[in-house]
């Protein structure tokens, strides 16, 4: 797969929202790598960065009290896949355009946010 986006520096822009997603009361599981060196199909997920060789993706799980979830996974090829529950009635996936930089995916991140849990916040 083609290197577009570099993951470990979209998992420091994750790492850069986590105090202002807290403060606003949302939890965030811990980022997910998935390896391509790994073994066939299913690969496996897991949080630990030293055991992935060739990272091909990085995730992220949000969740709200109000039990509102986005997961967002970035692809090292320069797409995301997200999907989302707000309630019964609004829940499905946001359509991603391509990623072609951390920054972009930062604002796509902020964006989604926005967008299932209702905040904005100032990344410092």
């Amino acid at each position: 797969m083609e290197r577009v986006v570099d993951l470990d520096e979209a998992a420091s822009a994750v790492a850069d929202r986590q105090p202002a997603w807290q403060a606003a009361g949302l939890l965030a599981e811990p980022v997910t790598w998935r390896d391509e060196a790994a073994a066939p199909w299913p690969q496996q997920l897991t949080a630990e960065r030293s055991q992935i060789n060739d990272p091909d993706s990085v995730g992220i799980h949000l969740r709200s009290l109000n039990e509102a979830e986005l997961l967002v996974v970035l692809y090292r090829g320069g797409w995301a896949d997200i999907d989302y529950i707000v309630d019964a009635d609004d829940a499905g996936v946001i359509p991603s355009p391509k990623v072609t930089s951390v920054q972009a995916f930062a604002s796509l991140l902020d964006a989604c946010i926005t967008r299932v849990f209702g905040i904005s916040y100032d990344v410092k």
